[in-house]
């Protein structure tokens, strides 16, 4: 099942979204009639990994880690599906990273391995936008817009060997599996369950294979990952 949520003339609606339409419980939605697909979840962080594709140590020169290597997005980083990327006029070298991510369903720390799809809503997909010439994961990562998420959250999906690919204009950037990470979907949030207490609807994004090239403004970036969908934003020069 897909979750998915559009904004309305009269507010966000919730529901179940199939062939570009939403069900609510108060009628059906008609996505582009109707409304505009937005984030599919309202989180209070974005937990990300780095670091967690073997191709991604090799192609930036990291040691591999000995556990898994996070960072922090806040809400302003949050953007939804068909939204534009703004490239900041504060940097000159702006990149991507397509991942998959999960979205939590209940108020949970200190959560078991074996118990993490029980608190696990579903998946969908993050672009961990990147300045690659700023000074630190906070300013590379954090700013406005940096964290395009969605385009809905599916619910019935095994994350461990489902192939992805991310194409900028058309032309193919990444290509890989899942089961390439170091460490696992599972793993990875049982591991940060034990540092973080987890709000409904926070995401867990479990890092991007290698990320060959920058964007620039008129770029499209498509990222899918089977049995997922397709996240789909541009990007446009900051005004």
């Amino acid at each position: 099942m897909r979750l998915a949520r559009i904004q309305t003339p009269d507010g966000i609606v919730r529901g179940r979204y199939s062939d570009g339409v939403l069900v609510a419980d108060d009628g059906e939605y008609v996505v582009g009639r109707d409304g505009s697909l937005v984030a599919p979840c309202s989180p209070s962080a974005m937990y990300c990994v780095g670091r967690n594709y073997a191709e991604t140590l090799d192609q930036m020169d990291y040691e591999r880690p000995d556990e898994p290597d996070f960072f922090i997005k806040p809400q302003a980083s949050l953007a939804g599906p068909g939204a534009p990327i703004r490239y900041p006029d504060w940097t000159d070298e702006l990149t991507y990273a397509g991942e998959l991510a999960a979205v939590i369903d209940e108020r949970c720390r200190d959560v078991a391995i074996d118990e993490v799809p029980q608190i696990v809503r579903g998946y969908t997909i993050m672009n961990d936008v990147d300045a690659l010439d700023q000074g630190g994961r906070t300013a590379r990562k954090a700013f406005d817009g940096s964290g395009p998420l969605g385009p809905w959250i599916e619910t019935d999906l095994d994350p461990s060997a489902i192939g992805m690919q991310t194409t900028i204009n058309g032309e193919v950037r990444q290509d890989a599996n899942t089961e390439l990470m170091l460490f696992g979907p599972a793993e990875v949030v049982s591991f940060l369950s034990r540092r973080f207490t987890f709000q409904p609807g926070d995401v867990v994004a479990f890092g991007s294979p290698a990320n060959p090239g920058l964007i620039e403004p008129g770029d499209e970036i498509e990222i899918t990952y089977e049995g997922v969908g397709t996240l789909r934003n541009e990007v446009v020069a900051d005004p």
